[in-house]
């Protein structure tokens, strides 16, 4: 963020690993089997990534825009930024995929390593 003044620019840098940690972000969870929807850039590669939205209606417009005809098998779970790494580990994802724009879709990758 920039605060510009005549006399002066001040720039403010956020740590988005302490910004993660303090946010809650929405998952959705498939209802027959418990899995988490995921991600998976590169068929060739077993890599996926836990798709994580920054609000509840996020991940519904999400799901009607791109997968409408299954939208009723998936539940809408909320998660603190704190417990993602719990998550990760447990399920072995290699990283998030955090969706900025839910309709194009728009995904911002980050990687635990």
């Amino acid at each position: 963020m920039k605060i510009q003044n005549s006399k002066f620019e001040v720039t403010y840098y956020f740590d988005n690993k302490d910004k993660m940690l303090s946010q809650v972000f929405y998952l959705l969870r498939s209802r027959s089997d418990g899995k988490y929807l995921c991600a998976n850039p590169n068929p060739d590669s077993a890599v996926s990534y836990l798709l994580m939205f920054r609000e509840d209606y996020d991940a519904l417009s999400y799901l009607n825009a791109h997968a409408a005809d299954v939208a009723d098998r998936f539940g809408v779970e909320s998660i603190s930024g704190s417990s993602v790494k719990k998550l990760l580990e447990r399920w072995g994802f290699n990283g998030v995929g955090v969706v900025q724009d839910p309709l194009l879709p728009n995904i911002e990758f980050l990687t635990t390593h």
